[in-house]
């Protein structure tokens, strides 16, 4: 079924996992407790529910406020998933996807909390790609008459980004540079697939509503 829990999930496992934001969040890990280390966990993991969260309550609001279609966005989000799926593609490693690096250095409560919401949690987890695709699965959802799904996926989607990043270190361990490289880039794969899913979509209901000639 187009609109079920497994549709949904799969599409934010692509965009929303935080495989990119591992080798930051190590390095923000670097010297901290294990308690320390769980409240980074827990905040991080929070950010992103509530980025997914609010992208799918206020998405469309936002959209309506400033007059942009649903098919524009859908091919703007498109675009932005390709570009993202792209950078996933190409990246070396698990720490260079979109460039985002963090030195290993000692940091104080503060600026570890700030570290750890950008750009661990955003852009790295959930950031303008998963808020557009997040947007766009609440227009579905909204076709079939039942949000459900969605919050449901989100959550699901939000318990893995917690079990990543509790288990970060045993993660990298295993898979090593290679594993993790492999992996980005078949998430960067179904990115960019969804992506050029999103423009289909779009152009073919834009097709659909043009008159007959």
């Amino acid at each position: 079924m187009e609109h079920s829990i497994q549709h949904y999930l799969l599409g934010l496992f692509a965009v929303a996992n935080n495989f990119p934001a591992l080798a930051p969040f190590l390095a923000l890990s670097v010297g901290l407790t294990r308690l320390q280390s769980l409240k980074l966990v827990v905040l991080g993991t929070l950010g992103a529910f509530i980025v997914m969260t609010t992208s799918m309550l206020a998405g469309l609001a936002i959209l309506d406020f400033f007059g942009i279609s649903i098919y524009a966005f859908q091919i703007a989000g498109g675009i932005l998933l390709g570009g993202t799926g792209m950078s996933m593609l190409n990246a070396k490693g698990a720490g260079d996807v979109e460039g985002k690096q963090l030195e290993q250095h000692h940091l104080d409560r503060t600026t570890l909390i700030t570290n750890m919401i950008v750009p661990v949690t955003l852009p790295l987890t959930t950031g303008a790609g998963t808020i557009s695709t997040v947007t766009l699965f609440s227009h579905q959802a909204a076709e079939a008459h039942s949000s459900l799904p969605l919050f449901i996926a989100i959550c699901l989607m939000s318990a893995i980004i917690f079990l990543i990043f509790y288990f970060a270190m045993g993660l990298m361990k295993f898979l090593g540079e290679v594993g993790m490289s492999v992996l980005i880039k078949v998430m960067g794969l179904f990115t960019l697939a969804i992506g050029v899913q999103f423009i289909i979509t779009a152009i073919t209901r834009i097709w659909s509503t043009l008159p007959a000639h």
